[in-house]
C-alpha cells in the first residue's frame, strides 16, 4: 500500500495485477485512462511536475487521481528525464496526453522510449489526434464531439444541440479507447515481442461511439434532426417527463410489451391513441405529459418498481448511491472520506482495486523511484530533478 511515505510493487488485485504504467500527467481522459488502468490491478505511477499538474478542483478530493502514487520531477532537468527514461524502461505501458510533437521534444517521445523499451506500449491520448490538419490545435470536449458528428445529434430541443457535460468526448471516445487500445497492444506485444504506439483520438472514438446512428442514417430509419428519432425524444415513449415536484422520469418503453405495462401502470391503457399511428403522436406525448404530472417522482418510483415498463426516476448523483440497487450492488462507495464510484466492470475471480485516495503531488516520489530501481535517487532529490512533496 501507499502511505506517501512506503510503496510496494504488486498490490493491486485485480486482472492487471503485475502491469507497470508510467502516467505522465495530464488532464481529463489521460488520468481517467490512468484510473481505469489502477482499478483493474495496475501498478500505475503518476509523474507530474512539482507542486502537481492540473487538478478538478483541491487533490484531495480529485478521484481522477486515485489509486497510485504521485512522483515529481522536474522534466526541463536532464538528470529527470533520464531518470523517467528508467522507468520507462522498467514499464510495460506509457501514457501521455499532450500535444503532438511534445514528448519529442522532451526526450521521450516514442522512439526515444521504444529504443530503451522495445516491448512498451505509448499510449497517446489527444483531442485531434497526431496528424491531420488539427493535430497542434486546442479544444475541448465539445469541440471534438461537434467535428466528429456527434454533438449535432444531441439532446431534445430541435433549435440547438445540448452536451452532456465531457462525457461522450472526454471519458466515452478518449479514455475508455485508450484503455481499449493499450489493452489490446498489451496482448499482441505478449505474441509477438514489440511494442508500438496506441494513437486515442477523441474525435476516431467519439465517431467509433456513433456506429448504431450510422447505421441507422445508412439504413434510411434515421433523420439528421434533434428530436426527430427513436433514441432522441422523437417518439414519446422514449423521453423524459415531468412529476409534480419537479423532477423527472425516464421512459424507454420501446418495445410493445413494456410499452403495455407502461400504459397499464399509468393507468392510461383505455384512452392513449394507436402508438403506431405516427399522426397522434402529439396526442400521446400530451396524455403522458399530463399524467405523469399527476405524482411525485418518489409515487411513479414506486409504481414502476421492479417492472418491465422501463421507466426509472432520474436521480442526482448523491441520491442515486442511494438507489437499493446501486446500493446492493455497491456502484458507489464510500472510501477514504470521499463518495465515488466503485471500480468496474467486475470480476469473478480477480477482484478489482479500490486501494487509495488521491495522492498528495510527489509524496511518492522516493518510495517509487528505489523501488523501480532508479539509481541515485538520493542525488536526483538532492538536485532538485526529483522532489519529494
Amino acid at each position: 500500500m501507499i502511505t506517501g511515505m512506503t510503496y510496494a510493487l504488486g498490490q493491486g488485485t485485480g486482472p492487471l495485477k503485475g502491469i507497470k504504467v508510467v502516467e505522465i500527467a495530464g488532464i481529463g481522459p489521460g488520468p481517467h485512462a490512468a484510473t481505469i488502468l489502477a482499478d483493474l490491478g495496475a501498478d500505475v505511477i503518476r509523474v507530474e511536475k512539482p507542486g502537481g499538474a492540473a487538478s478538478a478542483g483541491p487533490r484531495k478530493t480529485d478521484l481522477l487521481t486515485r489509486g497510485r502514487p504521485s512522483v515529481a520531477m522536474d522534466l526541463k532537468n536532464p538528470a529527470a528525464l533520464e531518470a523517467l527514461l528508467d522507468l520507462i524502461a522498467e514499464a510495460d505501458v506509457l501514457i501521455e496526453g499532450m500535444r503532438p510533437g511534445v514528448t519529442e521534444r522532451l526526450g521521450i517521445g516514442p522512439d526515444q522510449c521504444l529504443a530503451r523499451n522495445p516491448q512498451l506500449v505509448y499510449g497517446r491520448m489527444t483531442g485531434w489526434g497526431q496528424d491531420g490538419p488539427l493535430a497542434q490545435s486546442a479544444g475541448h470536449d465539445m469541440n471534438y464531439i461537434s467535428i466528429a458528428g456527434v454533438l449535432h445529434g444531441l439532446g431534445q430541443d430541435p433549435g440547438r444541440p445540448h452536451f452532456p457535460s465531457n462525457l461522450v468526448g472526454d471519458f466515452g471516445g478518449g479514455s475508455t479507447y485508450l484503455v481499449i487500445g493499450v489493452l489490446a497492444a498489451l496482448l499482441e506485444a505478449r505474441t509477438s515481442g514489440q511494442g508500438q504506439v496506441v494513437d486515442a483520438a477523441i474525435v476516431d472514438g467519439a465517431a467509433h461511439l456513433n456506429l448504431m446512428w450510422a447505421a441507422m442514417l445508412a439504413g434510411g430509419f434515421g433523420q439528421e434532426r434533434r428530436s426527430a428519432n427513436l433514441l432522441d425524444g422523437g417518439i414519446p415513449y422514449y423521453d423524459l417527463y415531468e412529476t409534480a415536484d419537479g423532477k423527472h422520469m425516464s421512459v424507454g418503453s420501446l418495445e410493445p410489451q413494456f410499452y403495455e405495462e407502461l400504459v397499464q401502470r399509468l393507468g392510461i391503457a383505455d384512452r392513449v391513441p394507436d402508438r403506431h399511428d405516427f399522426s397522434t403522436l402529439g396526442e400521446l406525448r400530451d396524455i403522458l405529459t399530463e399524467t405523469f404530472k399527476q405524482r411525485t417522482q418518489a409515487e411513479w418510483a414506486e409504481i414502476f418498481d421492479g417492472s418491465d415498463a422501463c421507466c426509472a426516476p432520474v436521480l442526482p448523483l448523491t441520491e442515486a448511491a442511494e438507489h437499493p440497487h446501486m446500493k446492493a450492488r455497491g456502484v458507489y462507495v464510500e472510501h477514504d472520506g470521499l463518495l465515488q464510484p466503485a471500480p468496474a466492470p467486475r470480476f469473478s475471480r480477480t477482484e478489482a482495486t479500490l486501494s487509495t485516495g488521491p495522492s498528495k503531488p510527489g509524496a511518492g516520489t522516493r518510495a517509487v523511484l528505489e523501488a523501480w530501481g532508479v539509481p541515485d535517487v538520493e542525488k536526483l532529490l538532492e538536485s532538485g530533478a526529483a522532489v519529494q512533496g
